[in-house]
Protein backbone atom coordinates (compact mmCIF):
# COMPACT_ATOMS: atom_id res chain seq x y z
CA UNK A 1 0.00 0.00 0.00
CA UNK A 2 1.58 3.25 -0.98
CA UNK A 3 2.18 5.79 1.46
CA UNK A 4 -0.45 8.53 -0.51
CA UNK A 5 -3.55 6.42 0.33
CA UNK A 6 -2.52 5.61 3.91
CA UNK A 7 -4.84 8.24 4.93
CA UNK A 8 -4.53 7.99 8.67
CA UNK A 9 -6.61 10.10 11.26
CA UNK A 10 -4.15 10.67 13.88
CA UNK A 11 -1.84 14.26 15.59
CA UNK A 12 -0.64 12.70 18.38
CA UNK A 13 3.55 11.85 18.81
CA UNK A 14 2.39 8.10 18.58
CA UNK A 15 1.91 8.24 14.42
CA UNK A 16 4.79 6.43 13.46
CA UNK A 17 4.13 3.57 15.91
CA UNK A 18 0.81 3.31 14.65
CA UNK A 19 1.51 3.27 11.00
CA UNK A 20 4.17 0.42 11.42
CA UNK A 21 1.70 -1.51 13.30
CA UNK A 22 -0.89 -0.64 10.12
CA UNK A 23 1.72 -1.71 7.43
CA UNK A 24 1.80 -5.38 9.22
CA UNK A 25 -1.78 -5.23 9.49
CA UNK A 26 -2.31 -4.49 5.82
CA UNK A 27 -0.36 -6.61 4.26
CA UNK A 28 -3.04 -9.29 5.75
CA UNK A 29 -6.01 -7.42 4.45
CA UNK A 30 -4.82 -6.78 0.82
CA UNK A 31 -6.64 -9.34 -0.74
CA UNK A 32 -10.03 -7.55 0.42
CA UNK A 33 -9.03 -3.81 -0.17
CA UNK A 34 -9.54 -2.83 3.17
CA UNK A 35 -7.43 0.13 4.70
CA UNK A 36 -6.58 0.80 8.58
CA UNK A 37 -6.38 3.99 9.65
CA UNK A 38 -5.08 5.33 12.93
CA UNK A 39 -7.52 6.86 15.81
CA UNK A 40 -7.36 10.86 16.59
CA UNK A 41 -6.06 11.62 19.76
CA UNK A 42 -5.36 15.09 20.25
CA UNK A 43 -5.50 18.68 18.29
CA UNK A 44 -7.58 19.43 15.54
CA UNK A 45 -10.37 16.78 13.89
CA UNK A 46 -9.02 16.16 10.25
CA UNK A 47 -11.83 13.92 9.12
CA UNK A 48 -11.33 11.30 5.97
CA UNK A 49 -13.94 11.99 3.30
CA UNK A 50 -16.07 8.93 1.48
CA UNK A 51 -18.97 8.79 -0.26
CA UNK A 52 -22.01 7.38 0.85
CA UNK A 53 -25.88 7.56 1.44
CA UNK A 54 -25.80 9.40 4.28
CA UNK A 55 -23.01 11.68 2.70
CA UNK A 56 -25.44 12.42 -0.23
CA UNK A 57 -28.05 13.45 2.39
CA UNK A 58 -25.77 15.62 3.62
CA UNK A 59 -24.54 17.71 0.27
CA UNK A 60 -28.58 17.65 -0.34
CA UNK A 61 -29.74 19.15 3.26
CA UNK A 62 -26.36 22.01 2.87
CA UNK A 63 -27.30 22.67 -0.21
CA UNK A 64 -30.62 24.45 1.20
CA UNK A 65 -28.28 26.73 3.18
CA UNK A 66 -26.28 27.50 0.55
CA UNK A 67 -29.12 28.08 -1.86
CA UNK A 68 -29.50 31.50 1.07
CA UNK A 69 -26.43 33.23 -0.96
CA UNK A 70 -28.63 33.46 -3.97
CA UNK A 71 -31.70 34.63 -2.31
CA UNK A 72 -31.54 38.12 -2.11
CA UNK A 73 -31.28 38.17 -5.82
CA UNK A 74 -34.54 36.66 -6.67
CA UNK A 75 -36.93 39.60 -7.95
CA UNK A 76 -41.06 39.65 -7.51
CA UNK A 77 -43.05 42.72 -9.07
CA UNK A 78 -39.69 44.69 -9.65
CA UNK A 79 -38.30 44.32 -6.18
CA UNK A 80 -36.61 42.11 -3.72
CA UNK A 81 -38.56 38.71 -3.43
CA UNK A 82 -37.49 38.51 0.38
CA UNK A 83 -36.32 41.14 2.43
CA UNK A 84 -37.25 41.88 5.73
CA UNK A 85 -37.54 45.96 5.83
CA UNK A 86 -37.50 46.80 9.28
CA UNK A 87 -37.30 50.29 8.22
CA UNK A 88 -40.67 50.19 7.09
CA UNK A 89 -41.76 47.73 9.10
CA UNK A 90 -42.67 45.18 6.37
CA UNK A 91 -41.52 41.59 5.61
CA UNK A 92 -41.52 40.41 2.29
CA UNK A 93 -41.60 36.70 0.72
CA UNK A 94 -42.62 36.97 -2.61
CA UNK A 95 -46.29 37.63 -2.81
CA UNK A 96 -46.98 37.95 0.40
CA UNK A 97 -46.04 40.99 2.83
CA UNK A 98 -46.37 40.54 6.55
CA UNK A 99 -46.96 43.54 8.61
CA UNK A 100 -46.71 43.91 12.32
CA UNK A 101 -50.00 43.59 12.52
CA UNK A 102 -49.64 40.29 11.10
CA UNK A 103 -46.56 39.35 13.94
CA UNK A 104 -47.97 36.86 14.87
CA UNK A 105 -47.80 34.67 11.77
CA UNK A 106 -44.09 35.03 12.04
CA UNK A 107 -44.44 33.86 15.73
CA UNK A 108 -46.25 30.71 14.58
CA UNK A 109 -43.60 29.95 12.20
CA UNK A 110 -41.01 30.17 14.56
CA UNK A 111 -43.31 28.25 16.92
CA UNK A 112 -43.32 25.14 14.51
CA UNK A 113 -39.86 24.99 13.66
CA UNK A 114 -38.89 25.52 17.38
CA UNK A 115 -41.30 22.07 17.76
CA UNK A 116 -40.15 20.43 14.75
CA UNK A 117 -36.74 20.18 16.30
CA UNK A 118 -37.84 19.07 19.21
CA UNK A 119 -39.34 16.83 17.48
CA UNK A 120 -37.08 15.15 15.24
CA UNK A 121 -34.68 14.84 18.45
CA UNK A 122 -37.00 12.64 19.58
CA UNK A 123 -37.44 10.42 16.76
CA UNK A 124 -33.83 10.01 15.96
CA UNK A 125 -31.37 12.77 17.69
CA UNK A 126 -29.30 15.26 17.04
CA UNK A 127 -30.46 15.33 13.42
CA UNK A 128 -30.30 19.21 12.72
CA UNK A 129 -26.81 18.81 14.27
CA UNK A 130 -25.43 16.09 12.02
CA UNK A 131 -27.48 17.25 8.62
CA UNK A 132 -29.14 20.86 8.60
CA UNK A 133 -27.03 23.18 11.17
CA UNK A 134 -24.90 25.73 9.40
CA UNK A 135 -22.29 24.90 11.08
CA UNK A 136 -21.81 21.62 10.48
CA UNK A 137 -22.62 22.96 6.43
CA UNK A 138 -20.30 25.57 6.72
CA UNK A 139 -17.59 23.27 8.24
CA UNK A 140 -18.34 20.89 5.71
CA UNK A 141 -17.44 23.23 2.86
CA UNK A 142 -14.07 24.52 4.40
CA UNK A 143 -12.63 21.26 5.18
CA UNK A 144 -13.86 20.35 1.48
CA UNK A 145 -11.40 23.12 0.51
CA UNK A 146 -9.05 22.12 2.59
CA UNK A 147 -8.75 18.79 0.96
CA UNK A 148 -8.16 20.45 -1.80
CA UNK A 149 -5.67 22.67 -1.25
CA UNK A 150 -3.70 20.82 1.37
CA UNK A 151 -4.61 17.06 0.45
CA UNK A 152 -5.92 13.83 2.70
CA UNK A 153 -5.88 14.09 6.61
CA UNK A 154 -2.79 12.59 6.75
CA UNK A 155 -1.20 15.81 4.54
CA UNK A 156 -3.14 18.26 6.53
CA UNK A 157 -1.78 17.14 10.05
CA UNK A 158 2.04 16.89 8.64
CA UNK A 159 1.53 20.36 7.34
CA UNK A 160 -0.17 21.86 10.61
CA UNK A 161 2.51 20.42 12.84
CA UNK A 162 5.28 21.39 10.04
CA UNK A 163 6.98 24.39 11.53
CA UNK A 164 6.44 28.11 9.28
CA UNK A 165 8.23 28.06 6.00
CA UNK A 166 7.89 29.56 2.37
CA UNK A 167 5.97 26.61 1.21
CA UNK A 168 3.54 25.78 4.19
CA UNK A 169 2.16 29.85 3.49
CA UNK A 170 2.11 28.65 -0.27
CA UNK A 171 -0.76 26.36 0.83
CA UNK A 172 -2.52 28.14 4.08
CA UNK A 173 -2.87 31.38 2.48
CA UNK A 174 -5.19 30.63 -0.72
CA UNK A 175 -6.97 28.47 1.30
CA UNK A 176 -7.39 31.25 3.87
CA UNK A 177 -8.75 33.44 1.46
CA UNK A 178 -11.70 30.96 -0.29
CA UNK A 179 -12.28 30.96 3.89
CA UNK A 180 -12.12 34.51 4.18
CA UNK A 181 -14.56 35.08 0.62
CA UNK A 182 -17.22 32.62 2.01
CA UNK A 183 -16.90 34.30 5.43
CA UNK A 184 -17.43 37.67 3.80
CA UNK A 185 -20.55 36.74 1.49
CA UNK A 186 -22.15 35.28 4.33
CA UNK A 187 -22.07 38.38 6.73
CA UNK A 188 -22.86 40.36 3.52
CA UNK A 189 -26.16 37.90 2.11
CA UNK A 190 -27.60 38.26 5.75
CA UNK A 191 -27.44 41.81 5.52
CA UNK A 192 -28.58 41.77 2.00
CA UNK A 193 -31.93 40.31 3.35
CA UNK A 194 -32.55 43.34 5.50
CA UNK A 195 -31.15 46.17 3.10
CA UNK A 196 -31.81 45.77 -0.77
CA UNK A 197 -28.56 43.43 -2.13
CA UNK A 198 -27.66 45.58 -4.92
CA UNK A 199 -28.30 49.38 -3.31
CA UNK A 200 -26.03 47.08 -0.71
CA UNK A 201 -23.44 46.49 -3.47
CA UNK A 202 -23.31 49.41 -4.94
CA UNK A 203 -22.56 51.19 -1.74
CA UNK A 204 -19.73 49.00 -1.13
CA UNK A 205 -17.42 50.05 -4.04
CA UNK A 206 -18.53 54.04 -2.58
CA UNK A 207 -17.62 53.11 0.60
CA UNK A 208 -20.86 54.10 1.87
CA UNK A 209 -21.70 51.20 4.19
CA UNK A 210 -23.56 52.50 7.66
CA UNK A 211 -21.41 51.59 10.69
CA UNK A 212 -24.27 48.98 11.50
CA UNK A 213 -24.00 47.33 7.79
CA UNK A 214 -20.26 47.56 8.07
CA UNK A 215 -20.30 45.78 11.58
CA UNK A 216 -22.30 43.15 11.28
CA UNK A 217 -20.93 42.05 7.85
CA UNK A 218 -17.60 42.50 8.58
CA UNK A 219 -18.11 40.61 12.15
CA UNK A 220 -20.20 37.52 10.63
CA UNK A 221 -17.29 36.85 8.78
CA UNK A 222 -15.18 36.91 11.14
CA UNK A 223 -16.80 34.58 13.08
CA UNK A 224 -17.86 32.30 9.95
CA UNK A 225 -14.03 32.11 9.13
CA UNK A 226 -13.00 31.34 12.74
CA UNK A 227 -15.68 28.93 14.47
CA UNK A 228 -16.13 27.09 11.07
CA UNK A 229 -12.40 27.27 9.97
CA UNK A 230 -10.48 26.74 13.42
CA UNK A 231 -12.54 26.02 15.81
CA UNK A 232 -14.88 23.10 13.84
CA UNK A 233 -16.16 20.10 16.23
CA UNK A 234 -15.09 22.10 19.48
CA UNK A 235 -18.25 24.53 18.70
CA UNK A 236 -20.36 21.25 18.48
CA UNK A 237 -19.17 20.09 21.68
CA UNK A 238 -18.23 23.04 23.91
CA UNK A 239 -20.40 25.70 22.81
CA UNK A 240 -23.50 24.87 21.39
CA UNK A 241 -26.50 25.10 23.61
CA UNK A 242 -28.35 22.45 21.50
CA UNK A 243 -25.44 20.02 22.40
CA UNK A 244 -26.12 20.69 26.34
CA UNK A 245 -29.91 20.82 26.08
CA UNK A 246 -30.81 17.74 23.43
CA UNK A 247 -29.88 14.67 26.08
CA UNK A 248 -33.00 15.83 27.90
CA UNK A 249 -34.99 15.54 24.59
CA UNK A 250 -34.25 11.72 24.07
CA UNK A 251 -34.85 8.20 25.32
CA UNK A 252 -34.07 4.78 24.68
CA UNK A 253 -36.53 4.61 21.70
CA UNK A 254 -34.73 7.62 19.94
CA UNK A 255 -33.22 6.26 17.20
CA UNK A 256 -29.49 6.78 16.84
CA UNK A 257 -25.97 5.96 15.14
CA UNK A 258 -25.25 2.59 17.43
CA UNK A 259 -22.80 -0.16 17.78
CA UNK A 260 -23.98 -3.36 17.43
CA UNK A 261 -22.17 -5.00 20.28
CA UNK A 262 -23.00 -8.69 19.87
CA UNK A 263 -22.03 -8.75 16.08
CA UNK A 264 -18.92 -6.80 16.12
CA UNK A 265 -17.18 -7.88 19.47
CA UNK A 266 -14.94 -9.46 20.13
CA UNK A 267 -13.47 -7.00 17.28
CA UNK A 268 -9.86 -7.94 15.93
CA UNK A 269 -8.49 -7.55 12.85
CA UNK A 270 -8.48 -10.29 9.97
CA UNK A 271 -4.86 -12.74 9.54
CA UNK A 272 -4.77 -15.62 7.91
CA UNK A 273 -3.59 -18.63 10.38
CA UNK A 274 -0.38 -20.49 10.27
CA UNK A 275 -0.61 -23.46 9.26
CA UNK A 276 -1.69 -25.85 12.47
CA UNK A 277 -3.15 -23.10 13.63
CA UNK A 278 -7.02 -22.31 14.49
CA UNK A 279 -8.27 -19.03 13.58
CA UNK A 280 -9.79 -17.30 16.38
CA UNK A 281 -13.34 -16.58 16.87
CA UNK A 282 -14.15 -13.10 16.19
CA UNK A 283 -16.50 -10.56 15.81
CA UNK A 284 -17.13 -8.46 12.68
CA UNK A 285 -15.74 -5.29 13.57
CA UNK A 286 -12.18 -5.92 11.59
CA UNK A 287 -10.89 -3.01 13.96
CA UNK A 288 -10.16 -0.79 11.32
CA UNK A 289 -11.26 2.13 12.75
CA UNK A 290 -12.60 3.55 9.39
CA UNK A 291 -16.08 4.73 11.66
CA UNK A 292 -13.80 7.05 13.92
CA UNK A 293 -11.54 8.17 10.93
CA UNK A 294 -14.28 9.54 9.19
CA UNK A 295 -16.41 11.22 12.24
CA UNK A 296 -15.94 15.18 12.18
CA UNK A 297 -16.24 15.03 15.88
CA UNK A 298 -13.78 12.11 16.50
CA UNK A 299 -16.39 10.11 18.27
CA UNK A 300 -15.42 6.29 18.65
CA UNK A 301 -19.27 5.21 18.03
CA UNK A 302 -17.68 1.73 19.02
CA UNK A 303 -17.47 3.22 22.70
CA UNK A 304 -21.38 3.63 22.90
CA UNK A 305 -23.05 6.67 22.86
CA UNK A 306 -21.56 10.22 23.28
CA UNK A 307 -21.89 13.62 23.95
CA UNK A 308 -19.75 14.41 20.76
CA UNK A 309 -21.98 12.69 18.34
CA UNK A 310 -23.94 15.16 15.88
CA UNK A 311 -25.83 12.26 14.37
CA UNK A 312 -24.74 12.59 10.63
CA UNK A 313 -24.50 8.95 9.89
CA UNK A 314 -20.90 8.97 7.96
CA UNK A 315 -19.71 6.10 10.21
CA UNK A 316 -22.68 3.96 9.16
CA UNK A 317 -21.64 4.82 5.49
CA UNK A 318 -17.74 3.57 6.43
CA UNK A 319 -18.65 1.08 8.07
CA UNK A 320 -20.76 -0.54 5.68
CA UNK A 321 -18.61 -0.02 2.72
CA UNK A 322 -16.39 -2.22 4.77
CA UNK A 323 -18.87 -4.78 5.53
CA UNK A 324 -19.40 -4.63 1.87
CA UNK A 325 -16.05 -5.64 1.34
CA UNK A 326 -15.01 -8.32 3.78
CA UNK A 327 -18.62 -10.35 2.40
CA UNK A 328 -20.47 -9.34 5.86
CA UNK A 329 -24.06 -7.94 5.78
CA UNK A 330 -23.86 -4.18 6.61
CA UNK A 331 -25.95 -2.95 9.75
CA UNK A 332 -22.92 -3.41 12.20
CA UNK A 333 -23.19 0.26 12.66
CA UNK A 334 -26.70 1.64 12.17
CA UNK A 335 -29.57 3.58 13.31
CA UNK A 336 -31.46 1.96 16.27
CA UNK A 337 -32.47 2.57 19.50
CA UNK A 338 -30.95 1.43 23.14
CA UNK A 339 -34.68 -0.31 23.44
CA UNK A 340 -33.88 -1.98 19.91
CA UNK A 341 -30.80 -3.74 21.24
CA UNK A 342 -32.12 -4.58 24.64
CA UNK A 343 -35.27 -6.61 22.63
CA UNK A 344 -37.94 -4.87 23.41
CA UNK A 345 -40.26 -4.64 20.42
CA UNK A 346 -39.59 -1.12 18.21
CA UNK A 347 -42.42 1.52 19.14
CA UNK A 348 -43.57 3.56 16.45
CA UNK A 349 -42.91 7.47 16.90
CA UNK A 350 -46.91 8.25 16.27
CA UNK A 351 -47.31 6.06 19.83
CA UNK A 352 -44.42 8.03 21.93
CA UNK A 353 -46.37 10.52 24.05
CA UNK A 354 -43.57 13.19 23.72
CA UNK A 355 -43.46 12.80 19.89
CA UNK A 356 -47.30 13.16 19.92
CA UNK A 357 -47.36 16.17 22.47
CA UNK A 358 -44.77 17.79 19.66
CA UNK A 359 -46.45 16.95 16.94
CA UNK A 360 -50.13 18.55 18.32
CA UNK A 361 -48.73 21.95 19.03
CA UNK A 362 -46.82 22.07 15.55
CA UNK A 363 -50.46 20.80 13.69
CA UNK A 364 -52.03 23.46 15.58
CA UNK A 365 -48.86 25.92 14.94
CA UNK A 366 -49.12 25.18 11.05
CA UNK A 367 -52.65 25.33 11.12
CA UNK A 368 -52.94 28.55 12.60
CA UNK A 369 -49.74 29.65 10.16
CA UNK A 370 -51.93 28.56 6.99
CA UNK A 371 -55.53 29.81 8.50
CA UNK A 372 -53.73 33.16 8.79
CA UNK A 373 -52.11 33.52 5.48
CA UNK A 374 -54.99 32.46 3.98
CA UNK A 375 -57.45 34.78 5.37
CA UNK A 376 -55.09 37.43 5.08
CA UNK A 377 -56.68 40.72 3.73
CA UNK A 378 -54.92 43.44 1.54
CA UNK A 379 -56.09 46.03 3.73
CA UNK A 380 -55.93 46.44 7.77
CA UNK A 381 -58.42 49.08 9.12
CA UNK A 382 -58.51 50.41 12.63
CA UNK A 383 -60.86 53.15 14.36
CA UNK A 384 -60.42 55.00 17.24
CA UNK A 385 -63.00 56.52 18.90
CA UNK A 386 -62.37 60.52 20.80
CA UNK A 387 -61.96 59.99 24.01
CA UNK A 388 -62.52 63.57 25.13
CA UNK A 389 -65.80 64.47 24.85
CA UNK A 390 -66.89 60.86 23.90
CA UNK A 391 -69.88 62.46 22.59
CA UNK A 392 -71.20 65.96 21.56
CA UNK A 393 -75.05 66.77 21.73
CA UNK A 394 -75.46 69.64 18.93
CA UNK A 395 -77.88 72.52 18.48
CA UNK A 396 -80.11 70.66 16.07
CA UNK A 397 -80.72 68.10 19.04
CA UNK A 398 -78.07 65.12 17.13
CA UNK A 399 -75.42 63.11 19.18
CA UNK A 400 -71.95 63.58 17.16
CA UNK A 401 -69.28 60.96 17.63
CA UNK A 402 -65.83 61.82 16.46
CA UNK A 403 -63.54 58.76 15.09
CA UNK A 404 -60.24 58.42 13.48
CA UNK A 405 -60.38 55.50 10.78
CA UNK A 406 -56.68 54.27 10.17
CA UNK A 407 -56.22 51.89 7.04
CA UNK A 408 -52.92 50.41 6.56
CA UNK A 409 -52.06 48.93 2.81
CA UNK A 410 -50.75 45.51 2.94
CA UNK A 411 -51.10 44.87 -0.59
CA UNK A 412 -47.95 45.97 -2.99
CA UNK A 413 -50.81 48.20 -5.06
CA UNK A 414 -51.53 51.70 -3.52
CA UNK A 415 -55.22 52.13 -2.71
CA UNK A 416 -58.25 55.00 -2.42
CA UNK A 417 -60.35 53.61 0.37
CA UNK A 418 -63.67 54.88 0.71
CA UNK A 419 -65.26 55.35 4.14
CA UNK A 420 -68.91 54.36 4.39
CA UNK A 421 -71.12 54.07 7.73
CA UNK A 422 -73.90 51.80 8.47
CA UNK A 423 -76.40 51.78 11.75
CA UNK A 424 -80.09 52.95 12.28
CA UNK A 425 -81.81 54.05 9.81
CA UNK A 426 -81.41 58.22 10.94
CA UNK A 427 -77.61 57.83 10.63
CA UNK A 428 -75.91 60.46 9.25
CA UNK A 429 -71.89 60.24 8.56
CA UNK A 430 -69.00 63.12 7.37
CA UNK A 431 -65.54 62.07 5.87
CA UNK A 432 -63.11 64.37 5.41
CA UNK A 433 -61.71 63.04 2.54
CA UNK A 434 -60.73 59.41 0.40
CA UNK A 435 -57.53 57.55 2.32
CA UNK A 436 -55.03 57.29 -0.77
CA UNK A 437 -52.22 55.38 0.87
CA UNK A 438 -49.47 54.01 -0.54
CA UNK A 439 -47.92 50.19 -0.05
CA UNK A 440 -46.92 49.12 3.20
CA UNK A 441 -48.17 53.05 4.94
CA UNK A 442 -50.75 53.84 6.72
CA UNK A 443 -53.36 56.60 5.96
CA UNK A 444 -56.13 58.18 8.47
CA UNK A 445 -58.97 59.98 8.18
CA UNK A 446 -61.13 61.64 10.54
CA UNK A 447 -64.64 60.48 10.80
CA UNK A 448 -68.12 62.45 12.35
CA UNK A 449 -71.48 60.20 13.04
CA UNK A 450 -74.77 61.52 13.98
CA UNK A 451 -77.64 60.34 15.34
CA UNK A 452 -81.35 62.13 16.38
CA UNK A 453 -81.28 61.91 20.26
CA UNK A 454 -85.17 60.97 19.67
CA UNK A 455 -83.66 57.23 18.21
CA UNK A 456 -80.91 56.39 20.65
CA UNK A 457 -82.89 53.54 22.41
CA UNK A 458 -79.32 52.95 24.71
CA UNK A 459 -75.92 54.86 25.24
CA UNK A 460 -74.23 52.41 23.56
CA UNK A 461 -75.59 51.66 19.70
CA UNK A 462 -73.39 49.58 17.20
CA UNK A 463 -72.54 50.63 13.67
CA UNK A 464 -70.26 49.12 11.30
CA UNK A 465 -67.45 51.21 9.30
CA UNK A 466 -66.86 49.79 5.98
CA UNK A 467 -63.89 50.64 4.20
CA UNK A 468 -63.37 49.73 0.60
CA UNK A 469 -60.66 50.95 -2.18
CA UNK A 470 -61.62 52.86 -5.30
CA UNK A 471 -59.47 51.23 -7.54
CA UNK A 472 -60.55 47.32 -6.51
CA UNK A 473 -64.14 46.91 -5.12
CA UNK A 474 -63.32 43.36 -4.18
CA UNK A 475 -60.99 45.05 -1.29
CA UNK A 476 -62.95 45.98 1.50
CA UNK A 477 -63.24 45.58 5.01
CA UNK A 478 -66.13 46.18 7.63
CA UNK A 479 -65.06 46.94 11.44
CA UNK A 480 -67.42 46.65 14.13
CA UNK A 481 -67.73 49.77 16.30
CA UNK A 482 -70.09 51.69 19.04
CA UNK A 483 -71.63 54.83 18.96
CA UNK A 484 -71.91 56.24 22.27
CA UNK A 485 -74.55 58.83 23.82
CA UNK A 486 -75.72 60.13 26.78
CA UNK A 487 -77.11 57.63 29.54
CA UNK A 488 -81.25 56.55 28.99
CA UNK A 489 -83.38 57.32 31.65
Amino acid sequence: MSEENKTEYTNSSQTKSLLDDMDTSNKNLQHIGVELLTVHTEGTVHAKRMSGTFRTIKWLVAAMWLSLFIGPYLRWDDRQAILFDLANRQFHFFGITVLPQDIWILAMILLFFALLLAATTAIAGRLWCGYACFHTVWVDVFTWIEEKIEGLPNKRVKLDQAPLSISKLQKKIPKWILWGIIGFMTGFSFVAYFDPVFGLWERLFTLDWTVTETTIILGLAAATFFFAGFMREQVCIGFCPYARIQGAMIDTETVVPTYDIDRGEPRGRMKRPKPGEEAPELGDCIDCNLCVAVCPTGVDIRKGQQFGCITCGLCIDACDSVMEKIKKPKGLIRYASLAEFAGKAFVPFYKRPRVLVYTSIMTFAAAAMIWGLATMSPIDVKVLHERAPLFVQMSDRTIQNKYYVKVVDKSNEPIAAKITVTGPDSLIYIVDKVIHVAPGNVGTATLLVKIPKKDLTSSNTPIQIKVQDLNNPNIKETYDSMFIGPKMR
